[in-house]
């Protein structure tokens, strides 16, 4: 049996700036790359744009989607495989809790909890020009890594990501 491909799922926001989504594509495109399968919340902006780049390099990709149909949560036309759960928001944990790291770039509300949730289930999390978080004594969170660039944030999850596995 071959190995299982490595899962890591990209967060953002669903709109975003020309300078955040060639970001989110160039995560996607080394991600899938290197061969480890996208996931993301399947919707627009961050997501499609990552889901995008991982298409253009050959990937799969994979979104979790808030609502129960394609009628109420359709998914970005880069999504391979939409899993519909119903959750709403709560669907972020599914998607934090599918990956192996977790790469954020930019990013709102929802993305700054699934930063939250991935660091409290002990999954690595790299941000690239995303949200500034420092625990309340001052230390970093040891799972925290920032990419200055996406071929850095790529490396860094790739590598996080095989550690656990």
């Amino acid at each position: 049996m071959p190995p299982r491909s490595v899962q890591i799922a990209v967060v953002g926001a669903g709109t975003c700036g020309a300078e955040l989504t060639e970001a989110a594509r160039a995560v996607g495109r080394g991600l899938a790359a290197a061969g480890a399968v996208v996931l993301t919340g399947g919707r627009t902006g961050v997501m499609e744009a990552a889901s995008a780049g991982a298409r253009e390099a050959g990937g799969t990709t994979v979104g979790i989607l808030p609502g129960a149909d394609a009628a109420s949560s359709p998914p970005n036309p880069h999504v391979q495989l939409a899993l519909y759960t119903g959750l709403g928001q709560a669907r972020n944990q599914v998607l934090v809790l599918s990956a192996a790291a977790v790469v954020a770039v930019g990013g709102a509300w929802g993305t700054l909890v699934e930063i939250a949730l991935a660091l409290k289930h002990r999954i690595p999390v790299v941000t690239l020009q995303s949200w500034e978080l420092r625990r309340p004594d001052g230390k970093d969170a040891p799972l925290l890594r920032r990419a200055k660039t996406a071929e850095e944030a790529v490396e860094l999850a790739l590598r996080a990501a095989r550690k656990d596995q």
